[in-house]
């Protein structure tokens, strides 16, 4: 796909240094809107608007769309009214929201000028909801049939109104705008009489979620359900908005982007890592690198306390690093298993007996195995192959005792702190790798010099 859009790239910078215009447009206008923008992002911004201008309307607003909202913002003020007027009159009523809330205060000014009366008041309607909620991702237009139409009445409207709605395969029927069933096309094409009522034909048995409902929430139902769009309702169940799939898709990549963020001990960013320059990451990566190098503390004053046992057994020191990571290593496996089990929905808080139970037994079988391979590394390279004549068999026992110990600590925290997390309201992400694994570097150095002690020094 990447050499795909040099190659558009490329061809599209020489035909525009050659002026060949029409020849753009035949090329662009057999592409789809995604693949004009990425070709776009690519070229250099005072080139856009050119080419911007040579697309038909509705490509032009798909392509728009697509673009980052730093292009967005440069073609826009390049724009004159008519044009603005043109792009924003062909954008769905959620993508225009989604437009006013990345723009400046003095870009959103001139894009609601340019918006009609009824486009303006739904935006503004959609801009009231909750940021991350179903009402704030929710698009108004939707194809709605009263329950008493025929069949051939609802295809009639379908035809009527359908060219300005963003799915039209699923048609909501409602009364006094409160829902009462939906019917697809299909089941409008295949019915047996034209003059069968709606009401006859329709799916009762309807799944929807309110304005408040949070959009990951809303993404995971379309996606459990296969839905194309899932309808959105109010408080008194009066029919708002649909949801449709490639918003749910954009919120799924919106989320596990921030996800991995927050699991790598970095703030969310909504830039991309190419728009994002050295300040920007800097800005994002630095909170929680200052809090882990605090905490490390812990980890240095636990060493400074068996600083003598250290001094008396030497080769206790090297075995350090090893029990560390392999603790870290263990509970991160273990909390992003759970994290990602939460954010699919798989586990709730009474499901925390039975997670840990699992987790127990994985960490006995990972936690023996693990140790027996410590005790024939130690054994055969530390002491034969690296002739250590510290290390004896009692030593290499401490260890591998340590390790199974800590892998055993380590995969319960790592299992319990992201549950215990999202139960009192915090964003189990938060609690990942580099948070989890400054607790078990904590707890595995204390386990190895209390069994150092009592078996080496007792």
């Amino acid at each position: 796909m990447a050499e795909h859009t040099i190659s558009f790239d490329k061809t599209l910078s020489k035909l525009l240094e050659e002026k060949k215009y029409q020849t753009l447009k035949d090329v662009m206008v057999t592409m789809n809107g995604a693949d004009i923008a990425a070709v776009f992002e690519d070229l250099d911004q005072d080139r856009t608007p050119l080419l911007f201008r040579l697309l038909p309307k509705e490509l032009a607003a798909e392509t728009f769309t697509e673009l980052s909202p730093e292009l967005q913002e440069h073609l826009i003020r390049g724009f004159s009214d008519r044009e603005l007027r043109e792009v924003v009159s062909e954008l769905y009523v959620d993508d225009a929201a989604d437009l006013v809330e990345e723009m400046p205060a003095s870009v959103v000014k001139r894009i609601l000028a340019q918006a009609d009366p009824e486009m303006r008041k739904e935006i503004n309607e959609i801009l009231r909801y909750p940021e991350n909620s179903a009402g704030s991702i929710m698009t108004t237009e939707y194809v709605s049939l009263r329950p008493q139409m025929s069949v051939a009445e609802a295809i009639q409207r379908i035809r009527r109104t359908g060219v300005d709605k963003e799915t039209i395969y699923t048609c909501y029927v409602t009364k006094d705008r409160r829902l009462l069933g939906t019917v697809s096309v299909k089941d409008l094409l295949l019915a047996a009489d034209d003059n069968t009522p709606v009401s006859e034909i329709m799916d009762e048995n309807v799944i929807s979620v309110t304005t408040l409902t949070d959009q990951e929430e809303v993404a995971q139902m379309l996606s459990k359900y296969n839905f194309l769009a899932l309808p959105v309702v109010d408080t008194d169940q009066r029919m708002v908005g649909i949801v449709t799939f490639d918003d749910a898709m954009d919120v799924l990549v919106e989320e596990t982007t921030e996800d991995i963020q927050k699991m790598a001990g970095m703030l969310p960013s909504e830039k991309t890592y190419l728009r994002s320059n050295a300040w920007d990451l800097f800005k994002h990566r630095i909170p929680w690198l200052m809090l882990l190098m605090v905490s490390a503390t812990f980890t240095g004053m636990i060493i400074s306390n068996f600083e003598n046992a250290l001094a008396a057994q030497v080769a206790l020191t090297a075995f350090i690093p090893m029990l560390m990571d392999t603790g870290g290593n263990s509970g991160s496996q273990a909390s992003v298993t759970v994290i990602r089990a939460l954010s699919l929905g798989e586990l709730e808080l009474n499901d925390l007996p039975a997670v840990v139970w699992k987790e127990i037994k994985t960490a006995v079988l990972c936690g023996v195995a693990l140790a027996s391979l410590c005790f024939l590394k130690i054994m055969l390279f530390d002491r034969m192959l690296l002739g250590n004549s510290g290390i004896s068999i009692m030593t290499a026992f401490v260890v591998c005792a340590t390790m199974a110990v800590t892998v055993l600590i380590a995969k319960m925290v790592g299992c319990t702190l992201p549950m215990l997390a999202k139960s009192l309201g915090f964003d189990p992400a938060v609690m990942a790798s580099p948070f989890i694994t400054t607790i078990v570097d904590a707890l595995s150095l204390l386990v190895y010099f209390g069994i150092a002690s009592a078996l080496l020094f007792g």
